[in-house]
């Protein structure tokens, strides 16, 4: 009995649930600019979700800027905080002076671990 109803049927291939009774969310396309190699990138979105600026390109991986009226986004960077290397960190801590002289025990070290005459 059991084979009987699976008999004709793809398993895995198409979903027994209906589309009677679903109500699709609202959407709209936006285009995106690449600032590289100048392809316009059209996206769907809902019209309830946040929009965002910028968009990865889908050709080159370059930022993409949103298109309002045909006119690039000005993207407000100003609260954006610049990365801080490991040598900015480094600088808060230490002076070049004091980083210097580390670096001359440490090689003095390695030297007199590998049997080397010390340089002066």
């Amino acid at each position: 009995m059991a084979d009987r109803s699976l008999r004709g049927m793809r398993i895995g291939a198409q979903s027994l649930q209906s589309e009677d009774g679903v109500v699709f969310a609202d959407r709209a396309n936006y285009s995106y600019l690449c600032e590289t190699c100048g392809r316009e990138t059209v996206m769907t979105f809902s019209t309830e979700a946040e929009i965002p600026e910028s968009w990865e390109c889908r050709t080159c991986g370059a930022n993409a800027t949103l298109l309002v009226d045909s006119k690039p986004v000005e993207i407000d960077r100003s609260g954006e905080k610049t990365a801080r290397t490991h040598w900015d960190m480094l600088l808060e801590r230490r002076t070049i002076a004091e980083l210097e002289e580390l670096l001359e025990e440490r090689l003095q070290l390695l030297r007199a671990r590998r049997g080397q005459k010390m340089s002066a």
